[in-house]
């Protein structure tokens, strides 16, 4: 079943392709803004970005480390589990616009991983023992794409010990995810 959930997109992320194809879909990232979990952006501002076409992807310095530091996290992600794992770009089969970028993913062994390598996250994340509330709705979008049981959440800043924490698939709430994802689409394409 699994292999029939997704396609994989050859593209590179980062490049101006992949914000293209990012911008004509739901990706991961989006999830959490539709929920009502992200502190940083709303509703409105995503649908804003989604309809402007001369939109440029945002980022901060912050941002702009983490981007540094992810291959570094992979490579380490990768010695602690014992999976090579890459990036890629998938897309859910059922639903042409619901989509996500893996910072890490290997089928044959149904493993996906999302890195996160900013010390504010870090810290939030090794204070709370878990994933913070924010970045939920990113993994649970990544497991309706992939169909998978389980994604792990991999934290990366260099002087601090590795977190990594396993997260359930939890199938309650990407049916309201699903739900307010689609509704969000059609959004789109009543205002595009």
């Amino acid at each position: 079943m699994i292999a029939n959930c997704f396609e994989i997109i050859e593209l590179q992320q980062g490049t101006k392709e992949w914000s293209e194809w990012r911008r004509n879909g739901i990706g991961a990232s989006d999830a959490p803004t539709i929920m009502g979990e992200n502190p940083f952006k709303n509703i409105n501002q995503l649908l804003t970005e989604k309809l402007n076409l001369s939109h440029k992807p945002f980022e901060n310095y912050a941002m702009s480390i983490g981007s540094k530091l992810e291959p570094e996290a992979r490579r380490r992600y990768i010695v602690k589990k014992g999976i090579n794992v890459n990036p890629v770009c998938i897309k859910s089969v059922q639903y042409d616009w619901l989509r996500a970028s893996l910072d890490g993913f290997d089928l044959s062994n149904k493993i996906a991983v999302e890195i996160k390598c900013g010390k504010s996250v870090y810290l939030k994340t090794a204070m709370a023992r878990t994933v913070p509330k924010n970045y939920y709705g990113q993994l649970q979008h990544i497991l309706a794409v992939t169909g998978f049981e389980v994604i792990d959440f991999f934290c990366f800043w260099p002087i601090y010990q590795d977190l990594l924490f396993s997260i359930k698939r939890n199938d309650e709430y990407i049916d309201r995810l699903l739900n307010k994802e689609l509704d969000f689409w059609k959004s789109i394409n009543k205002n595009a």
